[in-house]
């Protein structure tokens, strides 16, 4: 109790200094439920050991999420074009000068157009990618041209492998098919699972009914948060999905001008998950392995 009561405290000396929104629910006391997240905190001054951050930029109906804990860092995803310099500037507030791997779901603008100014600016130890190029695209392009000028060759994933930061695991899913009937590029979106101790995150991409389909048939299992694919765009496997993986939170990607459809919010409400969405403010994440915690924030 002595212990809870001190990371409390903490918690919300933290927030009132981070200027976050504080949500905080003690660990439920019933054996046969799913644990509820812990006070939130932030991260420059929790104790660095064996804490995951994970960042997801207010980016507009864009992708992009910084992970980082004392091992390094990973970036799934950039944003539109012009959104590096964005994320070039977290970085430097939190000290962090290089990248363990940059993760590129799929090739769309809204996920890949940050990746020129990134690649360019700061080393990036490994390059991850979909297999499902979009030839001519102006994104895509720039995209290529910064591998080349910084000499990197990426890993086209077509396995499923996986990447640590410490105890954190990230396992990459990649699509079966070398190319899908129906939207080519979203379905083929490398889909990303975070384990770190009892806390499972689930990032989707923009994968949309064939991808997802194939994805649950493997049983992703249970997943305290996930991020729901394409920008909260509705669609019928979203129901599957979160049968399959029963999350505590949900974090969608939208825009005042380009919000989440009616009907996934309405599915979220039904399922009892709390949602956050990155068109009101840039969400923080954090998971000690056990507990975990998810807040507004400000830049």
């Amino acid at each position: 109790m002595k212990q809870w009561i001190a990371f409390l405290l903490l918690a919300v000396l933290s927030a009132l200094l981070a200027g976050c929104v504080v949500r905080t629910e003690p660990p439920s006391s019933t054996s046969n439920t799913r644990s509820e997240p812990s006070a939130v905190t932030e991260p420059t001054v929790l104790p660095a050991a064996s804490v995951l951050n994970v960042w997801c930029f207010q980016a507009g109906k864009a992708d992009a999420f910084l992970f980082w804990n004392e091992f390094g860092a990973i970036l799934i995803d950039t944003g539109e074009s012009g959104f590096g310099k964005v994320v070039l500037s977290k970085l430097e507030a939190l000290g962090i000068s290089r990248l363990n791997a940059l993760i590129v779901t799929h090739f769309d603008k809204d996920h890949v157009g940050g990746a020129k100014k990134l690649l360019t600016s700061i080393p990036v130890d490994a390059v991850l990618q979909s297999n499902c190029p979009k030839p001519d695209a102006d994104a895509y392009e720039k995209y290529l041209d910064a591998l080349t000028a910084k000499e990197i060759e990426p890993v086209t994933v077509r396995k499923s492998m996986e990447l640590t930061l410490g105890d954190v695991v990230f396992a990459v899913n990649p699509p079966v098919q070398e190319t899908y009937p129906e939207d080519a590029s979203n379905n083929s979106s490398l889909i990303v699972t975070v384990k770190h101790g009892e806390n499972q995150l689930l990032f989707c991409g923009d994968a949309e009914e064939l991808r997802l389909a194939e994805f649950l048939e493997n049983d992703p299992g249970l997943c305290t948060l996930v991020k729901l694919p394409h920008h909260g765009r509705y669609q019928a496997t979203l129901q599957e999905l979160l049968t399959a993986t029963r999350p505590l939170y949900a974090v969608v990607t939208s825009s005042d001008e380009e919000p989440e459809d009616a009907e996934t919010q309405a599915l979220l409400e039904r399922e009892n998950v709390q949602v956050f969405y990155s068109r009101v403010a840039p969400i923080l994440i954090q998971s000690d392995g056990s507990q975990i915690s998810v807040q507004y924030c400000k830049e």
